[in-house]
């Protein structure tokens, strides 16, 4: 049966564009990764945090991390994801963040992030989370963005609540980390929620 559902986001939206660079407070920036960020991503992939929470893999040469970062740069033009840098002006990058899983026919995406020890604790993951949730409903068009984590993970989940990502349950045994299965809370945000601090 062919659909009669329009895609909610037109192909080439993304890919038409040029990855954009996003100001945040304190000197930082959202921007595409670059070669020379390689070492920021082996040390990711060493973080006991960062491997807890997430699934960067383990012995990351240098030179894997380049072409971790030429995929990234392919996906941003196949528009399967959106991945940023965040750094300070003119360093190197101290976090990931972007979208994962776009679904450009379905209109939604999944958010993914991780900061090493340097970016922790200065509340700049709900800002930049909020900041890519305005270019991806506002400028991209997308109608629902999910973020997910494990339920271990409490600092995940304040920057969800701080990033206006509401809370719709928990999916049981969802994820497979280092340690086990761990069930997954569920946030979403969808077109028209309020924006933090509105």
């Amino acid at each position: 049966m062919i659909s009669s559902t329009p895609p909610v986001v037109p192909v080439g939206r993304i890919a038409s564009n040029p990855q954009p660079v996003f100001r945040l407070t304190a000197d930082l920036e959202l921007r595409p990764w670059r070669y020379d960020d390689a070492q920021a991503l082996v040390d990711a992939c060493r973080d006991p945090d960062i491997q807890q929470w997430n699934r960067p893999g383990r012995d990351v040469s240098l030179a894997d991390a380049r072409e971790r970062i030429a995929r990234w740069q392919e996906s941003w033009t196949s528009e399967r994801s959106a991945i940023w840098a965040v750094a300070r002006l003119g360093e190197r990058a101290r976090g990931l963040i972007g979208w994962g899983d776009i679904d450009l026919r379905g209109g939604s995406a999944e958010i993914l992030y991780w900061m090493l020890p340097a970016g922790r604790g200065g509340g700049v993951m709900p800002e930049a989370v909020v900041r890519l949730s305005w270019w991806a409903m506002d400028d991209v068009g997308l109608h629902r963005l999910r973020l997910t984590h494990s339920v271990a993970n409490p600092a995940s989940c304040r920057v969800a609540a701080k990033a206006g990502f509401a809370l719709e349950g928990t999916m049981r045994s969802a994820l497979l980390h280092a340690d086990g299965w761990h069930d997954e809370h569920l946030h979403a945000r969808v077109r028209g929620d309020a924006w933090p601090g509105a």
